[in-house]
């Protein structure tokens, strides 16, 4: 087999043949891997070092406090819709269900205008309680992907984040409806 120029020109560069030059190839590999792995054996006290250094202590009663009062003022917001939609005449069922098209809307909105990403940053949990994270949590990486396109962009990833909460919301609603029928059944 006739060797091509190129590789006669390498082996006579580096004094070896390819094949020479592949096995000190996999040798460096293993060594390197080898290398890697000490480096990377658990060191608990450098553990607790670089975590004490790289993680500030959160402020644990201002955050519970953001959280409760918006939260609260969602809520509260909520109430003050619904009680003027009963002042309206609307029955009950429908006051409710027209507070919460409300609240998925301006949550939606609020997302698409990224005021709502800062009451988060602020509120941490209390945004999330009500049905406004839940809007939030479907808006955001529809609105993250819209570069993407409408099918692989939107409609692919529009539920990553809650889709699992459908899933196991729907799942958990099933299995305590089936526990609730065989508790009648038996009851």
């Amino acid at each position: 087999m006739k060797k091509s120029t190129l590789i006669l020109h390498i082996e006579a560069k580096t004094g070896k043949t390819k094949e020479e030059r592949r096995e000190n190839g996999k040798k460096s590999a293993l060594e390197r891997s080898a290398l890697l792995k000490k480096s990377l054996r658990f060191d608990k006290a450098a553990y607790n070092r670089t975590l004490g250094e790289g993680a500030p202590r959160s402020p644990l009663l201002r955050n519970c406090l953001a959280a409760f009062l918006v939260g609260g003022g969602i809520c509260l917001f909520a109430e003050a819709l619904f009680r003027l939609f009963l002042s309206l005449a609307l029955p009950d069922k429908m006051a409710g269900q027209t507070v919460s098209v409300i609240l998925i809307f301006l949550t939606a909105l609020l997302t698409a205008l990224g005021i709502f990403d800062s009451i988060g940053r602020f509120a941490g949990a209390g945004t999330l309680v009500p049905v406004t994270g839940f809007a939030n949590a479907v808006v955001s990486p529809a609105i993250d992907t819209k570069s993407e396109g409408l099918v692989l962009g939107v409609g692919a990833k529009i539920f990553t984040v809650a889709g699992p909460v459908l899933l196991f919301g729907v799942f958990s609603g099933a299995v305590y409806g089936l526990l609730y029928y065989l508790f009648l059944l038996i009851f």
